[in-house]
């Protein structure tokens, strides 16, 4: 990693991590609430009820004039997201149903500038990219990383820094700073996620090495693997740092031990509105979010959720993203 991304990327997840530490959690009082100091010395409130009072922002003719006449008639922006919860992402509010979270807030923002209805649709991982090929969802807001594989089939507008974290039993006394760290450790990852594909290749790196690889583990859900983790059958679940800092500072039980962009050694990681290639859709949802990010909702809703050190400047179509081979 150069010296100023390793910079860029350390800091911000030293602040986020120290953003997510919990002063106090599940208020009855107004439908539930946690409470996190932030980067300034004060605390913010997220909100985990049903009713949100989502940020708002109005429709803007020019850009929803860009949307595919189909989907205009049609009055709705189906959003595909993925069913597992992973707070402060996407995640469900006290009444176990109603979806909440960073990535349906920016998505709803999209939808007000499109003049849209926001209509989600909760499916497993790989099923995102499934209904996304055969045309049964417009859009993908669900912590996706912009990679140069992806980009042969989909077309992005990012939204968001992507860094990745280390997650380990309280007190484990690892850290994680690159492939030898993790050489002959038990690490739990996400199946067919960027992580995953870092992670075979820093176990490749570590054989060539003549270090011992990586020992790779899958779960069903994150209960289970956190369950693993508390019991000693891994060393480390990797995820998207935003969910490990949040899971650590909310349980008290882990913490993140090390992070590392998305996008690899080189790159700065990007998550993006992912949408099928060529489908005329990426300008519109770039747009809107250039429109979002111009006019301020767009760090309101980062900040309601603690994460104001992912935003991006600009949202810029299919950006370089994690390369075929990481090196």
């Amino acid at each position: 990693m150069s010296t100023t991304l390793a910079r860029r990327t350390a800091a911000a997840a030293l602040s986020f991590a120290s953003a997510l530490v919990l002063a106090a959690c599940a208020n009855p009082s107004d439908g539930g609430t946690t409470e996190v100091a932030d980067a300034k010395g004060g605390t913010t409130k997220i909100n985990l009820g049903p009713d949100q009072n989502r940020v708002t922002t109005d429709k803007v003719g020019s850009i929803a004039a860009e949307v595919p006449e189909a989907i205009r008639r049609r009055g709705t922006l189906e959003i595909v997201d993925s069913s597992g919860s992973a707070a402060p992402l996407t995640f469900h509010a006290t009444d176990n149903k109603t979806v909440i979270g960073v990535e349906p807030d920016i998505a709803c923002l999209v939808a007000d500038v499109l003049g849209l209805k926001p209509h989600f649709n909760g499916v497993s991982w790989e099923n995102i990219f499934v209904g996304l090929d055969s045309g049964k969802y417009d859009v993908g807001f669900s912590n996706i990383t912009v990679t140069e594989e992806r980009k042969e089939k989909y077309d992005f507008a990012p939204y968001r820094e992507d860094n990745l974290g280390f997650e380990a039993k309280k007190g484990s006394g690892l850290t994680v700073t690159g492939p030898e760290d993790v050489a002959g450790k038990s690490v739990a990852v996400g199946s067919g996620t960027n992580q995953e594909k870092l992670l075979i290749e820093w176990s490749k790196e570590n054989e060539t090495a003549g270090r011992e690889p990586v020992d790779i583990k899958y779960y069903q859900n994150d209960s289970d693997t956190y369950l693993a983790l508390q019991s000693g059958r891994i060393d480390l679940y990797l995820g998207p740092n935003p969910t490990a800092a949040y899971h650590a500072a909310t349980t008290g039980k882990t913490e993140v031990v090390g992070t590392y962009s998305g996008a690899g050694a080189t790159l700065q990681g990007l998550i993006a509105a992912t949408t099928k290639k060529d489908s005329g859709l990426v300008k519109p949802l770039a747009d809107a979010l250039n429109h979002v990010i111009r006019n301020g909702t767009y760090a309101k809703v980062l900040e309601r959720w603690g994460l104001s050190d992912e935003a991006v400047t600009k949202s810029e179509i299919n950006p370089p993203g994690l390369p075929k081979t990481n090196k």
